[in-house]
C-alpha cells in the first residue's frame, strides 16, 4: 500500500496490470489471425498492427516494473527512516488513511485506521481540523501546528513526501513533573477561534469550572473583558478574576486568569509575583502598596513599594486623582490611558489599565501595565506623516494662490516698463517692483518644491561637469574662513535632475553649512557611485535595490541634537535667529530631492559636524541636451508677431487682464472668458476661427484638460498652452492625452508668455 502511493496511481499504476496481461493476450490472439486470414493483404496489416501493439506493451510493461520496483525501494526506506525515529511518525494518503505507523505512532493511535479517528480523541470538531489540514496539505503548504485540548497538546508537523502520500509527525506535550513548561505553574486557558476551551492548564483546573466547553458558558458576564476583573465559574461557586491576553495567533488565544483574591489550592496555583503581566497594587490615593517582578523589570527600579504612580509616570494630561476616581466610582468603562516613564534613558510608553479589585478591600486598585513603544513610535510617524502630508497640500494651495497674484504683479510691472526708457524717474521704481515679485516667486517656489509641485526641467547631469561649474561661485559664496573641498569618484554615472535645482540644493546645504561653522572651517563636497543589493531601510523611508550616486555634503560646524535632527525637513522650521532663516531651505531640499526620485538623509553629532547625503537612480550614460529654459527678466520691446485669434480663459481676472493686454500688444486679436463654460459656448460658433487657445488649468465647473478634450471635438487641431500655478507633472496624464498642448507655469512674465506664443503661432513646437 506504501509503495503504491509512492508509485503511480493512474493507468500505468500496478493495479492496471490485469488490463496489460489481456491487451497482451488479444495482440497474440489477433497475429494467429492474421496467418490463418485468406486475404493476404488484410492478414499482413493485421500481423504488423499486433506486432507493435505487443512490442509496446512488452515495452509498458518493463516501464511499469522498474517504477514499482523504485516504489518498492523508496517505500522500504521511508519505513526504514521512521521506524528508528522515537517520535510519533506515520503514513496516510490525502484521504487520510493511515499506512504503517512506527511504533510510538502505534502507542499514540491505536487501532485507529483514519487521521479523523485519532482527532476525534483530541479536538472538538475533528472532522473540520482535518479537512483543513488535508487541503493545505494538498496545496503543497508546509504544515506547524499545535493541537490543544483541556487536558494535552500536540505538536504537529505535515509533509507531503509523494503526489499521494503525507508525513505526519505528531509529539504529544511532555507531562513529566522533572520537565515541566516554564508557563507549567500558571492558570492559562487556550481559547479556539470560536471561544472554545482547547486547554486548561492544571492550576486553572484547580479552581474553574473544567466542564465549561467555552469562555462564555465559564462567564457569569455576558462578554469577556480583558484587562480588568471577570466573574467566572468555579469549583466552589463564583470566582473574581483578572483576564490578560497573553499570546494571540490565527487560531488559538493563551489567556492568564488571575484570581482576584489570594487562595491556596496546590504547588501549581498561581503567585502573583511569578505573573509574567507587569501588575501593581495601589490604594485609593495611587500609592504603590505592591508590584510583581514584571512591572519592576519594566520600570527598571526595585524601590516602588510607597511611592505615587502619578511619580513614575507622566502624560496623563489631567490630575491623577480624577482618574483613580472615575476607577474608584465606576463612572467610565474605558479607563486604560498611555503614559510615558520618568527616569528612563530613553522614551518609554507604557498602556495602564486600573480597575478595581473587589475581593481585596474597596480601597484597592489594580494596574496592569504594557510595554507600549513601539506603538507609540509608530502612533507618532503616522501623525508626523499625516501632518506633514497636510502642510505639503496647505503649501501647495498657498503658492497656487500666490502665483497668480505675482503673475498679476509681475505682469503689469512689466506692462508699465515698456512705457517708461530708462532715464525715466519711475523705471528704478519699477524695476524694484519686478526684483521683489521674483523674490516672491522664488520664496513660493521653496514652498512648492517642499508640496513637490514644482514644475521641473529634468535633464542628464553628469556631476563632474556640474560642480566643477559652479564651485568658484560656492567658495566666493562661503567667504574667506570657510573652504569648499569638491571631489569625484571616477567613472561617476550620470543622474537625471534639473540642472537649475540641483545647484540650489548644493548652494543651499553649503550656505546651512557655513552658518553652522561661525569660526569657519572645511565644506566637503563628495560624490561617488553606490550600488544597493538589497532593499536599505533607513529613516522611514526603503531605498530598492540598484545602482545609485551619492552626493555627500559634510561640515565642520557645532551640529544638530539628535532630538531636532527628525524635525529639520519640516517647513518653517528652523534653528537660526529671526530674521536670519526662513525655515524653508531644507524642506525645499527635501522636496526637489524627493520630486527627482532620491533621497536625502541627516547625520549629525553635536559639535562634530552635519553631513547630509543625496541619493539619485543612475541614468544612462548618453548625454541629452536640456530643455530651453525662458527666465524672468525685464521686458525687451514686442515685436508684432501678425494677424491671429487667441482665446484666453483664466478665472483670475487680474491675470487674464495683463495677458489680454500683452497680447493685443503683439497685434493679435483675443477673445476672453472667465470659465470654461463661457468658452465653449463661442466655441459653438463654427464660423469663429481660433489659432490659439490659452487656458489655466485649475478653474471652477469644468477644469482645463476636460473642457479641452470636449472643444477638440468639433476643433482637433487648434493648439493650446495651458498654464496653472501648480507643476505639469499634476495632471501629466492629462496634458500626454492632448496632442499639440504646451505648458506654461505662474507666474510667467510678459517676455515668456509672449516667446511662448511666438513659438507656437510661427511654427515651432
Amino acid at each position: 500500500m506504501l509503495a503504491e502511493s509512492i508509485g503511480f496511481r493512474d493507468a500505468f499504476g500496478p493495479s492496471r496490470i490485469p488490463w496489460i496481461k489481456a491487451a497482451l493476450l488479444s495482440a497474440l490472439v489477433a497475429a494467429v489471425l492474421s496467418i490463418l486470414l485468406p486475404y493476404q493483404i488484410l492478414g499482413l496489416v493485421l500481423l504488423g498492427l499486433s506486432c507493435a501493439l505487443v512490442a509496446a506493451l512488452v515495452i509498458l510493461g518493463g516501464v511499469i516494473a522498474i517504477r514499482h520496483q523504485s516504489a518498492q525501494s523508496r517505500a522500504k526506506r521511508w519505513s526504514a527512516v521512521i521506524t528508528a525515529d522515537k517520535a510519533a511518525k506515520f503514513f496516510t494518503t490525502l484521504d487520510g488513511v493511515v499506512l504503517e505507523p512506527n511504533a510510538a505512532a502505534k502507542s499514540l493511535l491505536g487501532e485507529r485506521a483514519t487521521i479523523a479517528e485519532f482527532f476525534a480523541g483530541i479536538s472538538s470538531q475533528p472532522d473540520v481540523l482535518v479537512a483543513q489540514l488535508l487541503h493545505r496539505a494538498k496545496n503543497n503548504e508546509a504544515i506547524q501546528d499545535v493541537i490543544v485540548n483541556r487536558h494535552t497538546r500536540h505538536d504537529l508537523r505535515v509533509s507531503r513526501i509523494a503526489s499521494n502520500l503525507l508525513l505526519w509527525d505528531v509529539r504529544p506535550e511532555t507531562r513529566d513533573p522533572q520537565v515541566q513548561d516554564t508557563l507549567g505553574h500558571l492558570p492559562l486557558i487556550t481559547l479556539s477561534e470560536a471561544g472554545r476551551i482547547e486547554y486548561l492548564s492544571p492550576s486553572a483546573r484547580a479552581f474553574l469550572d473544567a466542564d465549561a466547553g467555552s469562555l462564555d458558558a465559564l462567564l457569569f458576564d455576558q462578554r469577556p473583558k480583558y484587562g480588568a476583573p471577570n466573574t467566572l465559574r468555579g469549583k466552589d461557586g463564583r470566582v473574581s478574576c483578572f483576564l490578560h491576553v497573553l499570546s494571540k495567533t490565527p487560531t488559538h488565544r493563551q489567556v492568564i486568569v488571575l484570581p482576584m483574591k489570594e487562595r491556596t489550592i496546590d504547588k501549581n496555583t498561581l503567585v502573583f509575583e511569578d505573573l509574567p503581566v507587569a501588575t501593581l497594587q495601589l490604594d485609593q490615593f495611587g500609592v504603590i502598596k505592591g508590584g510583581n517582578r514584571a512591572v519592576r523589570s519594566l520600570l527598571g527600579r526595585e524601590d516602588i513599594r510607597g511611592l505615587g504612580f502619578g511619580e513614575l509616570v507622566e502624560g496623563l494630561g489631567r490630575p491623577m486623582a480624577e482618574w483613580l476616581r472615575e476607577v474608584l466610582e465606576g463612572s467610565k468603562d474605558n479607563t486604560t490611558e498611555f503614559l510615558k516613564l520618568r527616569g528612563q534613558d530613553s522614551e518609554t510608553f507604557v498602556q495602564a489599565t486600573l480597575a478595581m479589585s473587589p475581593h481585596a478591600g474597596s480601597d484597592q486598585i489594580l494596574a496592569v501595565l504594557s510595554d507600549a513603544t513601539e506603538l507609540k513610535s509608530l502612533e507618532n510617524q503616522f501623525v508626523q506623516s499625516q501632518k506633514m502630508q497636510a502642510i505639503g497640500q496647505l503649501a501647495g494651495g498657498i503658492a497656487h494662490d500666490f502665483n497668480n497674484l505675482l503673475t498679476a504683479i509681475s505682469g503689469h510691472c512689466d506692462l508699465m516698463l515698456l512705457r517708461h526708457d530708462r532715464g525715466d524717474e519711475d523705471f528704478a521704481d519699477l524695476t524694484q517692483i519686478a526684483q521683489n515679485a521674483n523674490r516672491a516667486a522664488s520664496l513660493v517656489g521653496q514652498l512648492l518644491g517642499f508640496s513637490r509641485k514644482q514644475t521641473l526641467q529634468p535633464e542628464i547631469c553628469h556631476l563632474p561637469d556640474t560642480l566643477s561649474d559652479f564651485s568658484h561661485l560656492l567658495n566666493r559664496l562661503v567667504g574667506a574662513n570657510v573652504e569648499v573641498e569638491v571631489t569625484s569618484a571616477a567613472n561617476l554615472a550620470p543622474i537625471r535632475v534639473d540642472r537649475q535645482k540641483f545647484e540650489q540644493i548644493i548652494m543651499n546645504l553649503v550656505v546651512n553649512a557655513r552658518d553652522a561653522m561661525e569660526e569657519g572651517g572645511i565644506i566637503k563636497i563628495q560624490s561617488e557611485n553606490v550600488t544597493y543589493d538589497t532593499p536599505l531601510l533607513r529613516d522611514k523611508a526603503t531605498v530598492a535595490p540598484g545602482d545609485y550616486v551619492s552626493v555627500k555634503v559634510q561640515d565642520t560646524g557645532k551640529g544638530i541634537p539628535g532630538h531636532l535632527l527628525g524635525k529639520i525637513f519640516e517647513p518653517f522650521y528652523t534653528t537660526k535667529p529671526i530674521g536670519k532663516g526662513t525655515g524653508l531651505g531644507l524642506s525645499m531640499v527635501y522636496g526637489i530631492v524627493k520630486q527627482s526620485g532620491g533621497f536625502v538623509f541627516a547625520d549629525s553629532a553635536v559639535d562634530e559636524g552635519t553631513c547630509f547625503t543625496l541619493l539619485f537612480p543612475a541614468a544612462e550614460a548618453a548625454r541629452v541636451e536640456p530643455e530651453v529654459k525662458s527666465t524672468n527678466t525685464l521686458p525687451k520691446e514686442i515685436t508684432p508677431v501678425g494677424a491671429g485669434r487667441i482665446l484666453l480663459v483664466e478665472d483670475e481676472a487680474p491675470v487674464r487682464a495683463f495677458a489680454a493686454k500683452a497680447l493685443r500688444i503683439k497685434s493679435l486679436t483675443v477673445l476672453e472668458a472667465g470659465h470654461a463654460a463661457d468658452a465653449l459656448d463661442m466655441l459653438q460658433n463654427q464660423e469663429l476661427h481660433i489659432d490659439l487657445i490659452i487656458t489655466d488649468v485649475i478653474m471652477p465647473g469644468l477644469d482645463g484638460p476636460t473642457w479641452i478634450k470636449e472643444a477638440r471635438q468639433t476643433r482637433p487641431d487648434t493648439p493650446v498652452i495651458f498654464i496653472s500655478g501648480y507643476a505639469d507633472d499634476t495632471f501629466a496624464e492629462e496634458l500626454d492625452a492632448l496632442d499639440e498642448a504646451s505648458f506654461l507655469s505662474k507666474p510667467f512674465s510678459l517676455a515668456q508668455l509672449t516667446a511662448t506664443v511666438d513659438r507656437i503661432l510661427l511654427g515651432g513646437s
